[in-house]
């Protein structure tokens, strides 16, 4: 996926990520966060509002980056490769950013609205770019069906942050990748 444009803010993201996900939301301080990246609790209020603007911008941010690579993915002409090209995309993201999913499962409602509702709806959108892919592979499948079939695959996918440490990263890549594919071949 491509990386957030500004530099600073992008590390101060990473940092506030790996800092959440290890003492959650509540746990960390701004003056914490902003050790992490060698600025003191004061200066990172030139980067952002408060930690809660932090949160909101991490989680819109990936949000963002997710629905736009599941746009590009999806488009593949051929409904195969489409769907093979949303899952390699998803455990790449899964993968690489465990700390995430650790913040999105625990924090999301520490997110204050509106930003929060942008959230759920680029999510919303994001998993519907999967859902159109399944409805071109299985015309038949009810989309009810089809969209619970895809939040139980997220479900598998995002086990990462528990489920990655025995393997390593392209041996777990491949291994839920099967497990993701095999699992919608049977719901759909």
């Amino acid at each position: 996926m491509p990386e957030p444009a500004n530099p600073r803010r992008a590390e101060i993201l990473g940092a506030a990520a790996e800092l959440f996900a290890r003492r959650g939301y509540h746990g960390a301080s701004i003056g914490d966060l902003g050790r992490a990246v060698g600025l003191t609790g004061p200066a990172l209020y030139r980067h952002f509002s408060g930690k809660d603007a932090v949160l909101a911008e991490m989680l819109l941010d990936i949000s963002e980056r997710l629905r736009a690579e599941g746009v590009r993915r999806a488009a593949a002409p051929d409904a195969a490769q489409a769907l093979d090209s949303l899952l390699r995309g998803h455990i790449a993201f899964a993968l690489d950013n465990p700390a995430l999913i650790t913040i999105h499962e625990r924090e999301l409602d520490n997110v204050p609205e509106p930003e929060r509702h942008r959230i759920r709806r680029l999510q919303r959108a994001y998993v519907e770019e999967w859902v159109a892919v399944l409805r071109r592979l299985r015309p038949g499948t009810p989309d009810d069906r089809t969209r619970a079939a895809v939040h139980a695959c997220f479900g598998l996918l995002n086990s990462t942050p528990r489920s990655a440490a025995g393997l390593d990263r392209s041996a777990m890549g491949d291994l839920l990748h099967a497990m993701a594919r095999s699992a919608l071949d049977a719901a759909l």
